[in-house]
């Protein structure tokens, strides 16, 4: 097949969890022997959207990726104030929903006129995340040429009420979710039944990783650490995880850390007992995974949390946001997180796993056995190949039954 990817920022060197599951999904696509391009951003941070990469085609890891530049870097003074506005008021009308749409970026001039010359070629487009102008302005217009399947990742926040999107997920013939809870979430805040499925996303359940070499390299020698892996911010609750450790270490002391891996959004405040290495190499993050005494995952909104199956593949219990529907569904079916809701909970679970080893196995296990019956490459590949094939005879007979109605009223 041929099959299109669109999606806000695309690389080895972009955070972000939609990002990286697109990008996860479309080498593995294409190691499958699939065609595959993606057309996204040249910018790198979502924070400003400021070109970043060179503009034009290039080839990464067996996928064409077409670069466009962005108009201008955002500012925080032009969004701010358009993004309370709109957030404050339900009823703002819906050019304004649009214009806020395109200010929150990235946004793409070139974007339309590429997909008008381009999206027939493909049997198939793929558009990651509902939020961003990248699918709002251009899941439409690719629709015109080829079947579309929306990835929404979405999850429960503010900007999901807005009726800017309700044309956009629509417009999809078919929808990707991550878990049942953000297939359920879709169908209750757009009040229709897509042609959807939960594929998920696929996990490496056999990793390789040295927990001796990441304890040497940032000087942890024998201690146990909890690890976050994630973007550092707000949103991800990695600053209420930071307070929260903070406060345990204040109360109980002991040897343990708290290892934070990711990229800074914000600044976390210096603590002896937490070590934030920033952004680092796969084989890195694998290997402060596998030598970790347990996962904490704070995040307050997510449609997937992948961090939670690569710890889980590296048989590590999880200390779980108990706020967030669908961490708490994961690590349900799972049975490998516990789920938290505020700090006393956080401390007991915390001293609950330090203290007990055989606990830790069990749940550590139990996670690595739903990744597997889950999420292994082949299995999710196979399903969205499947997917894909519903979509597109679905897009087929919907064609020929629009063209036999125009043909009927003489169109």
């Amino acid at each position: 097949m041929k099959i299109l990817f669109c999606v806000q920022r695309y690389g080895e060197e972009v955070a972000g969890g939609s990002e990286a599951a697109c990008r996860q999904v479309a080498e593995a696509l294409a190691a499958r022997g699939h065609h595959v391009e993606v057309v996204t951003s040249c910018a790198k941070s979502y924070v400003d959207w400021a070109d970043h990469f060179a503009e034009g085609a290039s080839q990464l890891n067996g996928v064409i990726v077409h670069r466009l530049r962005v108009r201008a870097p955002r500012t925080p003074e032009q969004f701010g104030t358009l993004h309370g506005r709109v957030l404050g008021r339900p009823n703002v009308p819906l050019f304004v929903q649009r214009d806020w749409l395109r200010v929150e970026g990235p946004d793409l001039p070139g974007l339309g006129p590429w997909l008008h010359e381009n999206a027939r070629r493909f049997d198939v487009a793929n558009f990651f995340t509902y939020l961003y102008p990248t699918t709002g302005f251009g899941l439409g217009i690719a629709s015109a040429y080829c079947p579309t399947i929306l990835h929404p990742t979405a999850h429960d926040e503010p900007m999901m009420a807005l009726r800017v999107f309700d044309s956009v997920v629509r417009a999809a013939d078919g929808i990707v979710c991550l878990t049942d809870e953000e297939l359920q979430l879709v169908r209750r805040r757009f009040r229709y039944e897509p042609l959807a499925e939960v594929i998920g996303i696929g996990v490496d359940a056999h990793p390789r990783g040295d927990g001796a070499r990441f304890r040497a390299l940032y000087g942890l020698g024998d201690r146990p650490y909890l690890v976050l892996v994630g973007r550092i911010d707000s949103g991800k609750g990695s600053d209420e995880a930071h307070r929260y450790f903070v406060e345990y270490q204040r109360r109980f002391g002991g040897p343990t850390a708290l290892v934070v891996v990711g990229e800074p959004v914000m600044e976390l405040e210096p603590h002896p007992d937490v070590i934030i290495t920033g952004f680092v190499d796969e084989q890195t993050k694998v290997d402060a995974l596998v030598g970790a005494m347990a996962l904490v995952q704070p995040s307050y909104f997510e449609s997937f949390s992948l961090a939670l199956c690569e710890g889980w593949s590296c048989r590590l219990p999880a200390v779980v946001q108990g706020r967030c529907e669908v961490l708490v569904g994961q690590s349900t079916r799972a049975g490998g997180g516990i789920p938290y809701r505020s700090f006393a909970e956080f401390a007991a679970t915390v001293t609950r796993l330090r203290m007990d080893p055989a606990l830790r196995a069990d749940m550590g296990e139990a996670g690595r056995q739903y990744v597997l019956a889950n999420y292994e490459w082949d299995s999710v590949l196979e399903r969205y190949e499947r997917f894909v094939s519903r979509v597109v005879q679905t897009r087929r007979v919907s064609d020929r039954f629009r063209s036999s109605a125009d043909r009927h009223n003489g169109l």
